[in-house]
């Protein structure tokens, strides 16, 4: 038998058992419904504390949409920053450690320039329709000035119309990039481009699923609403937490 020599540097042993693949995983299209379980039960872990945290969140967002002009921009650039401490409640969660509101405000502790700068790309579709909006109020005032009547309010509502379309298709890619953002920032120290761009290779990657986990989502939805939106105050936090749950099947092996 030969022997270890004792000079010889030690090999490396690479551990692939839950290690992080920035690339994301091939998932099956059923996975997208046991992401929405796996939020269910971590939910109902401190279900309390998520809906408090939900409201936390909620009075935020609708204090900030009070400031004029500036209100709706600090929404989307502050949502990464309030979406990184929900997922810091949903890893203690998922540790078996209790949840507290403190941790909704974890993300202006660490990484906040980061989480702000993937914010900033959540405003892409608002800019575009501010853009239309510009374009389509500019054409319609020309119009009017030169006699267009009936043919200007046509063009007018055609203008508008494609600006609609036009934001709902920057939107599907936009929302697809920022979708892991918060977590692969805050958890995986990728730089905010490198967040979105992984973001958006492992939604497109796992479209099935998505598919998927967005019909249920939206039927969830529907029914949560029916009393009195009561069931909104469940479905919305598990919603969220049913991104951090997305985010551990793709991003991570079992």
């Amino acid at each position: 038998m030969s022997e270890m020599n004792p000079y010889q540097p030690p090999v490396p042993v690479e551990n692939t058992a839950g290690g992080f693949d920035a690339n994301g995983r091939l998932l099956d299209a059923g996975q997208g419904w046991r992401w929405i379980a796996s939020a269910f039960a971590l939910f109902m872990k401190w279900p309390l504390m998520w809906v408090l945290l939900f409201i936390v969140y909620f009075v935020c967002n609708v204090a900030l949409g009070m400031i004029p002009l500036l209100g709706g921009i600090a929404t989307m650039l502050l949502f990464p920053v309030f979406g990184a401490g929900f997922m810091q409640a949903c890893r203690s969660a998922e540790d078996g450690e209790e949840i507290s509101v403190a941790q909704l405000f974890s993300g202006f502790k660490s990484h906040t320039n980061d989480l702000m700068l993937v914010g900033l790309f959540a405003c892409l579709p608002l800019a575009v329709v501010l853009a239309g909006l510009l374009v389509a109020g500019g054409a319609g005032i020309f119009g009017a000035l030169f006699g267009g009547g009936t043919q200007a309010l046509l063009a007018l509502g055609v203008t508008f119309l494609l600006v609609l379309l036009l934001a709902l298709v920057v939107s599907v890619p936009v929302y697809m990039a920022l979708w892991f953002a918060a977590p692969l920032v805050i958890f995986d120290g990728l730089q905010p481009a490198a967040a979105l761009k992984a973001s958006f290779s492992a939604s497109l990657k796992n479209w099935a699923a998505f598919t998927l986990y967005g019909l249920i989502l939206i039927v969830l939805f529907v029914a949560a609403a029916i009393p009195f939106l009561l069931g909104l105050l469940v479905m919305v936090p598990v919603a969220m937490i049913s991104c951090y749950t997305a985010y551990r099947e793709i991003f991570f092996s079992e």
